[in-house]
């Protein structure tokens, strides 16, 4: 269930401009930018507990193999019996039935696990059918009450996270097969397979950490291949390596699928409060219904395709940006205030001008200049990308 903010939010109403403009909430650590105005995120569009919410259902039926059999959309009056945070769920899902949390009901235990059943199920057959499992930890910074950073944590990635996105996926793929199957171009998700020349970049990176792949321009293999790296000690630098041969999702108005999620139909419908496709897509969705006109003139989809794919690396630069800027000034804090940390660091790869150093606990990455590396002639080995100073000190 979505919240219908297409109820609230009018085509070409003030609002509506401004949200396209927006075309997505910007997340920061401190605080959001949101595409909507917050009388709507978090007032009438907030699906809160034991009141009525106006919303866009999708209601699918799987059966014991996790085929998705029937599926049917509508739009619904809502009454959530309860909010749980991601730490409750996981308590659940860890003790089964035998959990005794005293904020979660006998009834909604058992709802969660049968939720979690099936979405582990997906889960696998999404992998199956060639999906990339890549699980790089999310860092997550802690600031205090000034708005100054003071430590980093590492956001987990556990069952009860992955229940909530097989369900999404599964929506976003329902809606997607139902408008696209039927002619309506829409606001498809796209992710395209790497190029072959990216792959073999990668395929040479990894030989020079010994890492052996096999045939990655198989979707199936590639996905094998990210699973026997999970135990590597180097995997969260390794996973990074692969997602940089990847090319990078975005919106189109011409073409479909998903590599990533190893999806035919791909499209987002399940954030309509916080990205302007999901919105586009829900009015579609709702036309089709009612019997109208669901399809957009293709040079206006097109348009919207552009700037919602340009808004969303803009975004994402920014919160990105801002992080690395917070990460710095800690660090330079506690070089300021002789308070120095030591950080387990793995050596990502090596240049003629020095090694690039990664610091997987705060999710950091920099340059070392050979300067800094040694008193000695440093001296690049293009065998096996690696430096070394008078043989007897050697980086790679």
């Amino acid at each position: 269930h979505i919240a219908d903010v297409s109820h609230f939010v009018l085509p070409d109403s003030a609002i509506d401009r401004e949200a396209k403009k927006r075309s997505t909430s910007v997340y920061f650590a401190d605080r959001v930018v949101p595409m909507l105005p917050n009388e709507l995120c978090n007032g009438v569009c907030s699906l809160v507990p034991n009141e009525d919410r106006l919303a866009f259902s999708v209601f699918m039926t799987f059966d014991k193999a996790g085929v998705m059999i029937k599926r049917s959309f509508a739009k619904s009056i809502i009454r959530s019996k309860a909010r749980f945070t991601y730490e409750q769920v996981m308590r659940v899902i860890s003790s089964g039935e035998k959990s005794k949390d005293k904020g979660v009901s006998i009834q909604a235990r058992k709802t969660i696990l049968a939720v979690n059943k099936l979405a582990s199920l997906l889960r696998a057959k999404r992998f199956a059918a060639g999906a990339l499992d890549i699980e790089i930890p999310e860092a997550e910074i802690v600031l205090d009450d000034n708005g100054e950073m003071t430590g980093i944590v590492t956001r987990p990635y556990d069952e009860s996270h992955q229940m909530i996105e097989e369900c999404m996926v599964a929506a976003n793929e329902a809606v997607a097969t139902e408008l696209w199957t039927k002619g309506i171009k829409i606001l498809a998700r796209l992710h395209e397979p790497p190029d072959d020349e990216k792959l073999l970049m990668l395929r040479a990176d990894m030989r020079s950490l010994g890492v052996k792949m096999g045939n990655i321009a198989n979707q199936k293999v590639f996905a094998q291949f990210l699973k026997t790296i999970k135990s590597n000690p180097l995997y969260s630098t390794l996973s990074v390596m692969v997602l940089r041969s990847m090319k990078r999702a975005l919106y189109d108005s011409t073409q479909i699928g998903h590599f990533g999620l190893a999806k035919k139909f791909y499209a987002h419908f399940t954030s309509p409060i916080r990205r302007y496709p999901d919105l586009t897509l829900h009015r579609q969705l709702a036309a089709y219904l009612d019997g109208k006109e669901a399809r957009v003139p293709p040079k206006k989809l097109a348009k919207w395709a552009e700037w919602a794919s340009e808004a969303e690396e803009i975004a994402a630069e920014a919160e990105r940006g801002l992080l690395e800027i917070k990460k710095y000034r800690l660090l330079e804090d506690q070089l300021s205030g002789r308070r120095t940390i030591e950080y387990d660091a793995v050596i990502s790869k090596c240049t003629p001008f020095g090694c690039f150093v990664e610091i997987p606990e705060i999710s950091i990455s920099g340059l070392v200049h050979i300067s800094l590396l040694s008193n000695r002639f440093v001296e690049f080995n293009e065998s096996d990308h690696s430096l070394s100073a008078s043989g007897d000190q050697r980086w790679r």
